[in-house]
């Protein structure tokens, strides 16, 4: 038996409870995670905007080792260092063998349940669902072989915990989706975890105006340790007109979008130059539409997404993990809190108020 934030209905605080976990089956791997990062989108599951089968163990952004493996697992072994890839990666598939992983076949199955149909949570006989596959709100969870990825082992798992979501998100957006060139305008929307990552990587490849926009004093005061060169505080002042008027009427040369709103997807894209490129990042709830001046995109401008950093999992994981170890990223600064399982309640408050760029539940 373990004790697991569980998720019973919309909108109701995290239970903690005793959930029993069954062993690994074909193909999968018990985890025994260290610490996770609380993300918005397991915020938008208890609030409702993300639909999903209940009651769930949430949490996707994990660090662990490995306890015990099923027949057939030849990926990782027990003792390893893993990430948790909440995306995971067949490596078979058109997408896996286009050097697109991030967009596996295996994200289309139920990402509720495993693989055969069934869940490996059991809270009084009755079975619990998984969220992504990876339900890091439990200190022992079973996934997909294709959902961990083995790191060193000298990396903190309570700070490297980050890159298995907000990290890779943010600055894969900027290194692997829009590969934005050096000595380049750049905006971004947003600056919680995800947008602070975007800022720090435009930073490592040499962006040359880094424009930060939000809406809360000390989200932007962040921005600036990560290195933004501009900000914008959205309550005071319109960031489009703003934008423009920092970069001579043109437009930034590339922006990102890491809230999730459609006003500030609206707002991204009209801040673009011709030419430029717009990525959104952040996660709508769902249901969410955008208006668009379908002369924007006439005029060049390149409007896209981005999931999961275009990541390369097993590749760039660990590369973070490298960068941060030698110091090149950031990653200590991005934790606000460090919180017990039984204050799960409170650090997603913290997240709704916007007072932590991350908070971290640490077993």
């Amino acid at each position: 038996m373990v004790r697991a934030a569980v998720l019973t209905a919309v909108g109701a605080p995290l239970e903690v409870v005793d959930l029993e976990v069954l062993e690994p089956r074909e193909g999968e791997v018990l985890v025994r995670y260290a610490a996770t990062g609380v993300c918005h989108s397991d915020l938008h599951v208890i609030t409702g905007a993300l639909p999903h089968p209940l009651p769930v163990v949430l949490g996707h952004e994990g660090a662990g080792v490995v306890e015990a493996v099923g027949p057939g697992v030849t990926r990782v072994r027990p003792g390893d260092h893993v990430l948790t890839s909440y995306i995971p990666s067949c490596g078979l598939c058109r997408f896996c063998t286009i050097g697109r992983p991030n967009l596996c076949v295996l994200r289309d199955r139920p990402r509720h349940l495993m693989l055969d149909g069934t869940t490996r949570f059991r809270w009084h006989g009755r079975e619990v669902y998984h969220f992504l596959q990876v339900s890091a709100f439990s200190p022992y969870a079973v996934l997909l072989e294709q959902g961990v990825v083995p790191i060193r082992r000298d990396a903190p798992l309570d700070v490297v915990c980050l890159i298995a979501c907000g990290v890779m998100a943010g600055m894969g957006a900027v290194l692997n989706r829009a590969h934005v060139a050096a000595g380049s305008t750049v905006a971004v929307y947003g600056c919680g975890g995800v947008g602070l990552n975007v800022i720090q990587a435009c930073r490592l490849v040499g962006a040359g105006r880094i424009i930060a926009v939000d809406v809360v004093e000390r989200k932007l005061a962040l921005a600036q340790e990560f290195g933004a060169t501009h900000v914008i505080d959205a309550r005071r002042e319109d960031p489009v007109a703003r934008i423009l008027a920092l970069t001579d009427g043109w437009g930034a040369d590339y922006a990102f979008e890491a809230v999730g709103s459609a006003q500030t997807i609206e707002q991204m894209v009209a801040s673009v130059r011709r030419g430029g490129m717009a990525v959104v990042i952040g996660v709508s709830p769902h249901g969410t539409r955008i208006a668009i001046d379908p002369q924007l995109l006439v005029q060049e401008r390149v409007l896209t997404g981005s999931s999961f950093g275009g990541a390369r999992q097993r590749v760039d994981l660990p590369m973070l993990v490298d960068l941060f170890m030698e110091g090149r990223i950031k990653l200590r600064e991005l934790i606000s809190r460090r919180l017990g399982l039984d204050e799960i309640n409170t650090a997603f408050e913290l997240l709704r108020r916007g007072e932590v760029a991350r908070s971290v539940i640490v077993y």
